[in-house]
């Protein structure tokens, strides 16, 4: 299953705008994108494309965090998604 790590760029971490503009992003790839703090295990990885999960993350300013997806075009997807993560989505102007 492919992966990627990302730093969190946000100044609020992974909350309100930040959540919502990468729960959006994720959300319309055709592949199922998972998310997780390094150091924790897969199987307690959260749905990328859900505030809620994103939220409840707690993926703050730094944090280091793993994606994972898996079929046709989670490579491309996994990259697109690290850009984000590595972006500082709090402010007027983002890549998306």
């Amino acid at each position: 299953m492919p992966e990627r790590t990302a730093v969190v760029a946000s100044t609020s971490g992974l909350h309100a705008r930040p959540a919502a503009l990468f729960a959006e992003a994720a959300a319309e790839l055709d592949v199922e994108v998972t998310i997780a703090l390094d150091g924790t295990p897969e199987d307690e990885a959260m749905d990328a494309s859900s505030i809620l999960s994103l939220m409840t993350l707690g993926a703050g300013y730094s944090d280091i965090v793993v994606l994972r997806a898996e079929g046709p075009g989670a490579d491309e997807a996994l990259d697109k998604l690290a850009v984000l993560i590595e972006t500082n989505l709090d402010g007027e102007s983002h890549p998306i």
